[in-house]
Protein backbone atom coordinates (compact mmCIF):
# COMPACT_ATOMS: atom_id res chain seq x y z
CA UNK A 1 0.00 0.00 0.00
CA UNK A 2 1.48 3.34 -0.72
CA UNK A 3 0.81 5.10 2.20
CA UNK A 4 1.31 9.09 0.49
CA UNK A 5 -1.15 8.01 -2.53
CA UNK A 6 -3.68 6.89 -0.16
CA UNK A 7 -3.87 9.70 2.09
CA UNK A 8 -3.51 12.13 -0.90
CA UNK A 9 -6.57 10.67 -2.28
CA UNK A 10 -8.04 10.25 1.39
CA UNK A 11 -7.42 14.22 1.28
CA UNK A 12 -8.87 15.11 -1.99
CA UNK A 13 -11.85 12.85 -1.35
CA UNK A 14 -12.73 14.91 1.81
CA UNK A 15 -11.93 18.05 -0.19
CA UNK A 16 -14.45 17.35 -2.74
CA UNK A 17 -17.36 16.50 -0.41
CA UNK A 18 -17.27 19.76 1.00
CA UNK A 19 -16.99 21.70 -2.54
CA UNK A 20 -13.53 23.14 -2.14
CA UNK A 21 -11.08 23.82 -4.92
CA UNK A 22 -7.55 22.94 -3.70
CA UNK A 23 -7.02 26.96 -3.39
CA UNK A 24 -9.51 26.89 -0.76
CA UNK A 25 -7.93 23.88 1.50
CA UNK A 26 -4.88 25.92 1.01
CA UNK A 27 -6.14 29.24 2.57
CA UNK A 28 -8.16 27.24 5.59
CA UNK A 29 -5.14 24.69 6.29
CA UNK A 30 -2.11 27.87 5.97
CA UNK A 31 0.12 25.70 3.48
CA UNK A 32 0.18 26.42 -0.49
CA UNK A 33 -2.32 25.04 -3.19
CA UNK A 34 0.81 23.43 -5.10
CA UNK A 35 1.96 21.30 -1.45
CA UNK A 36 -1.87 20.45 -1.52
CA UNK A 37 -1.81 19.23 -5.14
CA UNK A 38 1.37 17.41 -4.55
CA UNK A 39 -0.47 15.58 -1.47
CA UNK A 40 -3.35 15.04 -3.36
CA UNK A 41 -1.46 13.10 -5.89
CA UNK A 42 1.13 11.47 -3.43
CA UNK A 43 4.17 12.88 -4.64
CA UNK A 44 4.88 14.56 -1.49
CA UNK A 45 5.04 13.32 2.54
CA UNK A 46 3.29 15.21 4.93
CA UNK A 47 4.36 15.32 8.06
CA UNK A 48 1.60 14.60 11.11
CA UNK A 49 1.28 17.99 11.87
CA UNK A 50 0.78 18.76 8.28
CA UNK A 51 -1.63 16.13 8.42
CA UNK A 52 -3.36 17.41 11.51
CA UNK A 53 -3.69 20.91 9.68
CA UNK A 54 -5.55 19.19 6.52
CA UNK A 55 -7.69 17.17 8.95
CA UNK A 56 -8.78 20.49 10.62
CA UNK A 57 -9.30 22.38 7.58
CA UNK A 58 -11.47 19.52 6.53
CA UNK A 59 -13.14 19.85 9.60
CA UNK A 60 -12.69 15.56 10.39
CA UNK A 61 -10.53 13.76 13.05
CA UNK A 62 -7.28 12.87 11.44
CA UNK A 63 -8.16 8.89 12.33
CA UNK A 64 -11.06 9.50 10.04
CA UNK A 65 -8.57 10.42 7.12
CA UNK A 66 -6.49 7.47 8.00
CA UNK A 67 -9.61 5.26 7.83
CA UNK A 68 -10.67 6.73 4.71
CA UNK A 69 -7.18 6.50 3.30
CA UNK A 70 -7.59 2.86 4.32
CA UNK A 71 -10.62 2.83 1.86
CA UNK A 72 -8.98 4.72 -0.92
CA UNK A 73 -6.15 1.86 -0.94
CA UNK A 74 -8.64 -1.03 -1.10
CA UNK A 75 -10.49 0.62 -3.66
CA UNK A 76 -7.36 0.86 -5.75
CA UNK A 77 -6.57 4.41 -5.04
CA UNK A 78 -9.78 5.83 -6.57
CA UNK A 79 -11.82 8.45 -4.96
Amino acid sequence: MDLAASFGSAVRRHRELLRLSQEDLADRSGLDRTYISGVERGVRNPTLQVMQRLADALGVDLDVLFATARECASAGGKS
